[in-house]
């Protein structure tokens, strides 16, 4: 595994399947957004709840929609952790401490998944399945409304910035893609080696005679939704590298396929809500050109590690499970930061320097590659708009994207969505590295410590979720911050993204002129990957170089 035969092999058969699936997904994903039709059993709970789902939104409901639901699953998943010990199944764990119980609701609510805890030795299987697994799928459901609401605005003419419905779009985004794909991807998990039960903790005798607990529980149906839905959040402390959630290198391929494909899809099926293929190729190639670039980069740093060890292993394995070895780590740590899932195969706090800085990196680019569900395509979205505007500026014409023009308003939202994140990391990691208490939860120094505490701050502010392993972040501090920049780091950029999808739905489409700049070519996806990557460079060059840069050359 540890051969480049092997790496290449892996991410030939990755691509290949989601060359076949993604147009196929994306198609379906774009009709459904756009049927007028209702399923019987989400009628049925259109009536229940006495929502109209027929009801075209204007922007501010559509919002003001997904924050009331967004506050109810943050109350309801803090309440069941501080009463888990009143919970049926509880396996005998107590309540959450309030801290955490709050850090916890915020990171699965907000689809970033952070765990301060041991999922095993800290949650009982209600909370496991009623408290995350439901978020797992309902966060992710909130991600595609959001883009697919955006797209909306795109397509419409003149509609008084509505944007569609939210509940309609989340109720199909769930009922219709989540649980069908996701019931699916457990059946297979479960053939390919995942535990699923509701047993209680079973005891072992290890060889050196001592007694040992093992817990088991329902892994293979929150991994699927923990892959598909992007969100990250494992059963077990060690995550994907436990062989109860991920057995093989035929387990790990499926579930690195799991994570890349709806985020993939909807971006294809932005075209067709477009009505403009070409333009979801495009966005397409993009994240597929900066994934393809981070995933040569990490195997590369991974495998030709410095030092004799990993020369004589054939890459760095510290930190790496063998049954995967360093290819399978690699496309994974790529994968995992490219996307917004968080979930590890790998400790990254092991990866080589140039390696964790990386992964570092593809979180910084605001995880555009591609993305998380539906979080992925409106980041893009919006570095599409800066990229024309910014090609406006240069020959002197009115900037336009899908026929919508650009103005001053357009390009305020915008740049509060792209300055919100950097703003969040970098005052984050400044009060983190100046506390006392932030600095209590580093376990080194010098420049892996820095790292340590901004890769922390930067998972939760582009609600990610992995981690460097070597932080002590099951702290009041730790759990205050990082809940923090979960919750702007999420909702801030949404409420953007909707809000301009409002100002595009009011205004008609304009007909390509001779300044327009064609988006859909390879000019327009090699400057959009540029303005991505300039962005990224212009903002975090400083923390990187005194991180993971100097680390590097230390």
């Amino acid at each position: 595994m540890s051969a480049l035969g092997p790496a290449l092999g892996q991410v030939l058969l990755l691509a290949v399947l989601l060359a076949l699936t993604v147009p196929v997904l994306g198609r379906r994903l774009a009709l459904m957004y756009l049927s007028p039709r209702h399923l019987r059993a989400e009628s049925a709970a259109y009536r229940l709840l006495r929502l109209d789902p027929d009801a075209d939104q204007h922007w501010r409901t559509y919002a003001l929609s997904v924050l009331g639901f967004s506050m109810v699953g943050v109350l309801g998943l803090y309440a069941l952790g501080r009463l888990q010990q009143h919970l049926p199944l509880s396996l005998g764990f107590p309540a959450l401490p309030a801290d955490g119980a709050w850090n916890t609701a915020v990171s699965f609510v907000t689809n970033t998944n952070w765990q301060w805890y041991s999922g095993e030795a800290a949650l009982g299987h209600t909370m496991q399945m009623a408290g995350l697994t439901v978020q797992n799928f309902v966060s992710a459901g909130v991600g595609m409304a959001v883009a697919a609401a955006l797209a909306r605005g795109l397509a419409r003419s003149g509609r008084d910035g509505r944007v569609g419905n939210f509940w309609t779009d989340l109720v199909r985004s769930v009922v219709r893609v989540l649980l069908p794909i996701a019931l699916l991807s457990a059946l297979l998990l479960v053939a390919l080696g995942a535990v699923q039960n509701l047993a209680e903790p079973h005891a072992v005798t290890t060889l050196s005679g001592a007694t040992q607990e093992i817990t088991g529980g329902p892994v293979a149906s929150q991994e699927a939704i923990k892959q598909l839905g992007t969100n990250g959040g494992g059963f077990y402390n060690v995550n994907s590298a436990h062989p109860f959630e991920n057995p093989s290198p035929a387990s790990n391929l499926l579930e690195t396929y799991l994570m890349l494909l709806v985020p993939f899809a909807m971006a294809w099926a932005f075209g067709h809500l477009v009505r403009d293929r070409r333009q979801g190729g495009a966005v397409v190639a993009v994240m597929a050109l900066l994934l393809t670039t981070s995933v040569a980069l990490l195997t590369w740093a991974e495998m030709a590690g410095p030092g004799s060890a990993p020369e004589l292993a054939g890459g760095a394995l510290e930190g790496k499970e063998v049954r995967f070895g360093t290819a399978g780590s690699a496309l994974w740590a790529a994968v995992t930061t490219g996307t917004s899932t968080g979930a590890v195969n790998a400790m990254h706090d092991s990866l080589t320097a140039p390696g964790g800085g990386i992964a570092l990196f593809n979180m910084m680019l605001g995880e555009i590659s591609p993305g998380g569900v539906g979080s992925g395509l409106y980041g893009m979205l919006m570095l599409a708009v800066v990229t024309v505007f910014l090609s406006g500026l240069m020959v002197g014409r009115t900037p336009e994207y899908v026929g919508k023009r650009i103005g001053q308003r357009e390009i305020v939202l915008v740049a509060g969505y792209v300055l919100t994140t950097p703003v969040l990391v970098l005052v984050g990691s400044a009060v983190a590295l100046t506390a006392p208490a932030g600095l209590a939860g580093l376990q080194e120094g010098g420049p892996h410590g820095l790292t340590e505490a901004v890769y922390a701050v930067t998972s939760a502010s582009n609600n990610n979720g992995s981690a460097f392993g070597g932080l002590t972040s099951g702290t009041p501090f730790w759990n205050t911050l990082l809940g923090l920049c979960m919750l702007l780091g999420r909702f801030v950029p949404i409420v953007l993204a909707l809000a301009l999808a409002g100002r595009f739905a009011e205004q008609h489409p304009r007909p390509p002129g001779a300044g327009t700049l064609p988006t859909h070519r390879p000019l327009f996806v090699t400057l959009l990957a540029g303005v991505a990557l300039v962005l990224v460079g212009l903002t975090y060059v400083p923390v990187l170089v005194l991180g993971p840069i100097v680390e590097s050359l230390s």
